[in-house]
């Protein structure tokens, strides 16, 4: 019998993070990509992996990344120049010779004034911190904006949004349950419990992708888990893939109430796809609960669905409010950024592809419903009512002025 060598594992049998694999297609023009350093507190993901490079320029397009880049995701500037990438040495630089900017975070307000007129900014929005002055300037300049939160495909799934979902439920377990230590002020108990001894009971405020992946993995860790949604058809799919060893509810303020009360996580994933995070936990719900118990508030990032969360950092990632540990961090995926980056590779780049192959943006829009439900900036037009509702700005249907085009 063959004995494995743990360290070959890898090499064995490919169990490592990897890219997906595109081959060469037929681009109908040469796209300028700009991969800019992340200046967004503690963002170390990035867009697109050396790979990812790889693969753009080998179907005629140019990708240009910004020195140290990579670093926190593990990639180096040389890793990039060996994909063919140019390494660019200021943000200032970057955005000029790019065509299309592909980040992760939204830009600060330094970086919007450095967007070009008629550039493509392809990013994460983040709702819950945006200001009309962001949208104002994208109109102005004539950008082309497509946020991570609305890309949808044909199959009503949203592919980025999802990925990073699924990375963010798995880690609000982990983060929750290092919280729960008695060095870090917490209850000074297990999730799993052991012998004689019952599990640590963790809520969850919603029940979508986020909800399903913290689910899995705090029944992993043996909690006991009740997950609280108005969408009974999304509790009837969330019991039946963890064949109903689940406690559901209707997510009403009474019953709301009562599940925290007993809680020693809450995990508050309550999203509402392009808007902002409905506030579902009161203060004063939040001054009822057990001392010590956990908060992990991971929709922070569209303007959290507990009163009491106010965004934190990776650096600095808690606080403490009427006894609760609140850990309201927006990026947690950036906890793992290497995961995080790939994933985001495998989806982004064959978007990028596409656009190419389509001969540019407005022919891409036209054919690519991910793309095109994806944008939200276009013309000179806001093309989300969401956002024209919540900023108080006019908007066009996006369909209306791409047929314009044709």
């Amino acid at each position: 019998m063959e004995i494995i060598n743990p360290s070959n594992i890898a090499i064995d049998f490919g169990l490592k993070t990897l890219e997906k694999r595109l081959s060469k297609t037929n681009s109908q023009i040469s796209l300028k990509i700009g991969v800019p350093r992340e200046q967004a507190a503690n963002e170390h993901r990035l867009s697109i992996t050396p790979s990812g490079a790889t693969i753009l320029t080998a179907n005629g397009h140019e990708v240009y990344v910004e020195q140290g880049a990579g670093k926190q995701a593990n990639y180096s500037d040389q890793d990039y120049a060996d994909a063919g990438a140019h390494i660019v040495y200021s943000t200032e630089e970057l955005y000029k010779k790019s065509e299309l900017i592909s980040k992760v975070a939204p830009p600060n307000a330094e970086e919007t004034k450095l967007l070009q007129r008629n550039q493509i900014l392809l990013s994460a929005l983040h709702l819950g911190n945006q200001k009309v002055d962001f949208f104002d300037y994208l109109i102005s300049q004539q950008i082309t904006g497509i946020g991570f939160e609305f890309i949808q495909d044909a199959s009503h799934t949203f592919p980025i949004v999802r990925m990073m979902h699924e990375i963010t439920g798995l880690l609000s377990i982990q983060i929750a349950t290092h919280y729960l230590e008695t060095r870090q002020q917490g209850q000074g108990i297990l999730l799993g419990g052991i012998s004689g001894i019952p599990p640590a009971v963790v809520v969850i405020l919603g029940a979508g992708i986020i909800a399903e992946y913290a689910a899995r993995t705090a029944l992993g860790y043996g909690a006991q888990v009740f997950v609280l949604d108005n969408d009974l058809a999304q509790l009837r799919h969330l019991e039946n893939t963890l064949d109903r060893r689940v406690i559901t509810a209707v997510a009403n303020p009474s019953y709301i109430s009562s599940a925290i009360k007993q809680a020693d996580v809450v995990i508050g994933a309550v999203m509402e796809e392009g808007h902002r995070a409905p506030c579902w936990v009161t203060a004063d719900m939040v001054s009822q609960m057990k001392p010590g118990t956990v908060i992990v508030d991971t929709v922070i990032d569209q303007g959290g669905c507990i009163e009491t969360s106010r965004q934190t950092t990776i650096a600095k990632p808690t606080y403490t409010e009427y006894g609760i540990t609140h850990y309201c961090v927006p990026n947690i995926p950036s906890t793992v950024a290497r995961t995080s980056t790939v994933a985001l590779n495998n989806v982004i780049v064959p978007f990028l592809i596409d656009i190419g192959d389509q001969g540019g943006i407005e022919q891409a829009l036209w054919n690519n419903v991910a793309l095109r439900n994806g944008t939200y900036s276009y013309r000179k037009h806001i093309t989300k009512k969401s956002l024209s509702e919540m900023f108080d700005r006019p908007y066009r249907e996006i369909d209306m002025l791409i047929a314009s085009a044709f």
